[in-house]
């Protein structure tokens, strides 16, 4: 049996070869192009590698071209955690020296001796890897676009607070169109207050506002002419410019989070889980998505729900040494997939008359806070999910929470 280690980096990467007894058998440098990749073929078909039987790889990435390469056939490729990688770096050498062909010889020798205590990459389908690139995408965009509106809001509510006022009755505040038109077209409270109520109609409507145009810039009129303290001309105006520009980020984040959230509705239907997935209350598409993206279609990835319940973060981790055990949330998880479940079971207690009975149950019987009793919650959600996906069934909502005996009766 050969193994195979790879360093990797931007513009070059380093392999290492071993056999079974550990001895190194070759080692090369490769550059992150073409040729480089062809050069790393070329060198694990010298040494056994076929397409019935390829050489398995250790990587510290799981991702990359590199990595597409790698995958393609029946190839294992282990993606270790660099945290892991280092302990094991230190099995090896205590003097803390570290090189690029040594941590290559360190992850083939991770193969080597535990590749049984490591996952592969999962054999998931074309179509769910490019809906995760979609969910994943469109998530950072969402998160980037409210990164970005904190910012604004900050920075309004050092001179226009008119203008925060103005927009807390429309949901989403500063995000929403109309908002962002009218402090381009009013970009300090003076300037806001000189405003017509024929501007801010044509505003409204710039924006793609259809309903209760006239009673909206009748009261976006009175705020704007309310009684606010000013800063001085000149600071103000200095403000509006830098509002301008940081409004010009947001008008592109939240560009970007809907053309992604677009993409991400024509994509998913078409996967043959989502119906599944939709199923379940509290899922819609862009967060079905969202846990699709995490767990993929490889039904072979999780031995049984208490691995996906654990790789999503909800079960709960045992801490015992000695005479003391604690039982505690876990902290190393998929962060995307345990951030997707809160908003799941937080949504799925109004949708779910039995999500509900069970998150009352656990606040009230159990004592949970809030948190627990939700995490509780999408904890038990997981595992239906995976019944259903493995055995290919819709929920059910009367088999997933049945009635207690004695609502039953």
């Amino acid at each position: 049996m050969i193994y195979c280690g790879i360093d990797w980096a931007e513009s070059h990467h380093d392999v290492a070869l071993v056999d079974d007894s550990g001895q190194l058998l070759a080692k090369r440098r490769i550059s992150d192009d073409a040729t480089g990749y062809q050069s790393l073929l070329d060198l694990l078909a010298e040494h056994g590698d076929t397409e019935d039987a390829p050489i398995p790889v250790a990587i510290e990435t799981s991702r990359g071209l590199l990595v597409a390469v790698l995958r393609a056939g029946k190839r294992q490729v282990f993606a270790i955690n660099p945290m892991a990688a280092a302990r094991y770096r230190d099995r090896h050498s205590v003097s803390r020296k570290k090189s690029d062909h040594g941590d290559a010889l360190v992850l083939a020798n991770v193969l080597r001796t535990d590749m049984h205590a490591h996952r592969a990459l999962p054999n998931d389908s074309d179509l769910a890897r490019a809906i995760a690139v979609l969910a994943r995408a469109q998530q950072d965009a969402t998160w980037n676009r409210q990164q970005i509106s904190n910012q604004l809001r900050s920075l309004l509510r050092e001179y226009y607070p008119a203008a925060l006022d103005a927009f807390s009755a429309w949901t989403n505040g500063l995000c929403r169109p109309e908002a962002r038109g009218l402090l381009k077209t009013a970009p300090t409270p003076a300037r806001a207050a000189r405003l017509t109520r024929t501007q801010i109609q044509a505003a409204l409507k710039r924006a793609g506002r259809k309903r209760g145009i006239e009673a909206e810039a009748d009261r976006l009129r009175e705020v704007f002419r309310a009684g606010w303290a000013h800063q001085p001309p000149l600071v103000e105006d200095a403000l509006g410019k830098q509002m301008l520009a940081l409004l010009v980020q947001l008008d592109a984040a939240c560009t970007a989070a809907d053309d992604l959230a677009k993409a991400v509705e024509e994509a998913f239907p078409q996967h043959p889980d989502a119906d599944i997935l939709l199923s379940f209350p509290g899922l819609g598409v862009q967060l079905g998505a969202r846990v699709l993206a995490e767990i993929g279609d490889d039904r072979l990835r999780f031995a049984d729900a208490r691995g996906l319940k654990a790789y999503a973060g909800s079960s709960p981790i045992t801490r015992a040494s000695g005479k003391k055990s604690s039982i505690t949330r876990r902290w190393v998880k998929n962060d995307r997939l345990n951030h997707a479940g809160y908003l799941w079971a937080f949504s799925a207690i109004n949708a779910s008359p039995g999500a509900k009975t069970h998150y009352r149950r656990r606040r009230d019987d159990h004592g949970d806070w809030h948190a627990a009793a939700q995490r509780n919650l999408f904890n038990r959600l997981l595992g239906m999910l995976y019944h259903c996906l493995q055995n290919r069934r819709l929920f059910d909502e009367h088999a997933a929470f049945p009635p207690s005996l004695e609502v039953a009766a």
